[in-house]
């Protein structure tokens, strides 16, 4: 008889009780430590919100398992977490009280969540150290800004032209910086990130110093986004609006960020990070894949710098400088790099912190500074350290 061929064993995964009560408790108190965290004045509140979340995080650094528990919940529970965190962030605005401060910190922070995301393909996946992310970001912005101003054209159509703008700026930034590499390569986006921001500066289509005033708002449907929203018998303000556009603007780099770590593009990403030499003996091209990072980066970042522009409905040079790009890098490194949420979670971080601790006036950035230093102390590696790839298969 002929021998029954061997079996492959399949390991599914099971979704089970202890998994979404894990989902849900992660999910419900992370929403609950930052509503309380927007909401709160008392300084002595703040400070023990943070020291609150330094211990959880030192909890996750001594016992590692509690990591991959939580972990392997959210896999296992990949739905129901998605479902429950979507339910979350589009019922956030209503837990706010009406308060119009805590929806605009919630809408910087989301979109300094994307710039972060736009980065960290480069810095993260390929190990590229890119300090012109506030160039991109400023491009985009003004890009934006100047078709609608001066041509009328559509806020939802300036979003695609402006992503096309910065992306071939993009490009030209990869040009020079493929000759030079570590040290040097960070040089090149310095130098570029204050050209951009000399030009802004200087140009008098841009406004020049004073920039540009009078960005319409979008409009969808026949709703103004600088109207409040008017729902189930609640008025929120109108930086509901943007709340909205930023967390869908979100979940898109979210998505591209998934979608490319999983990718051929993702994996030769992180083949340059852990050896360029080895990765172009390999058969990558090398210089094709850092082009690319450089022009998902100017991408993303175009996006953020589009919303923004229409929120605020002024910007100008000085919103864009070479402070903004060092600042997007720390929210990669402190939040963890090439991590989804860690990135996210760092983004949030240092644009809460700094308007949170206004209380301390003058001694604010030195506090702040403090507790990002204790914050990498407890997590040398980032919030939420880069994990190993899981290649899946049989």
């Amino acid at each position: 008889m002929m021998a029954e061929p061997p079996r492959i064993a399949l390991s599914a995964r099971h979704t089970s009780a202890a998994d979404v009560a894990v989902v849900a408790a992660a999910e419900l108190g992370g929403a609950l430590l930052l509503g309380l965290f927007l909401l709160a004045d008392d300084s002595r509140f703040i400070v023990a919100l943070l020291v609150l979340l330094g211990a959880g995080f030192a909890a996750l650094q001594i016992r590692p398992a509690i990591e991959e528990r939580i972990v392997a919940a959210f896999r296992n529970a990949r739905f129901t977490a998605l479902g429950l965190g979507s339910a979350i962030v589009l019922a956030y605005p209503f837990a706010m009280q009406g308060s119009s401060y805590a929806l605009h910190l919630l809408v910087v922070a989301q979109l300094y969540a994307v710039l972060a995301l736009a980065l960290n393909f480069q810095l993260g996946s390929a190990n590229i150290p890119n300090f012109a992310t506030g160039a991109s970001y400023g491009i985009g912005a003004y890009t934006s800004a100047l078709l609608a101003i001066d041509f009328g054209v559509s806020f939802w159509l300036t979003l695609p032209i402006a992503a096309v703008v910065a992306t071939a700026f993009g490009f030209l930034l990869g040009f020079p910086s493929m000759r030079t590499r570590e040290t040097y390569l960070a040089l090149v986006t310095i130098a570029f990130g204050i050209v951009v921001h000399q030009l802004l500066n200087n140009f008098d289509w841009t406004g020049g110093p004073n920039g540009l005033v009078g960005i319409p708002a979008p409009t969808i449907l026949g709703h103004s986004f600088a109207a409040p929203i008017e729902l189930f018998g609640a008025r929120l303000p109108s930086q509901a609006n943007f709340y909205y556009l930023a967390a869908a603007l979100v979940a898109l780099a979210i998505v591209s960020a998934r979608r490319l770590h999983d990718s051929r593009v993702g994996l030769a990403w992180n083949a340059l990070r852990a050896h360029e030499l080895a990765a172009r003996c390999q058969g990558i091209n090398v210089v094709w894949y850092k082009m690319l990072a450089f022009a998902v980066d100017a991408f993303l970042a175009a996006f953020a710098g589009s919303v923004y522009a229409a929120y605020v409905s002024y910007i100008s040079p000085d919103n864009f400088t070479f402070l903004v790009s060092v600042t997007i890098m720390t929210m990669v490194i402190v939040g963890g790099m090439d991590n989804t949420l860690g990135v996210i979670l760092g983004a949030f971080l240092l644009t809460l912190l700094p308007e949170k601790l206004r209380i301390f006036a003058d001694y604010r950035l030195l506090f702040v500074s403090v507790v990002v230093i204790l914050f990498l102390i407890l997590r040398p590696q980032g919030l939420f350290p880069q994990r190993p790839r899981s290649y899946g298969g049989r």
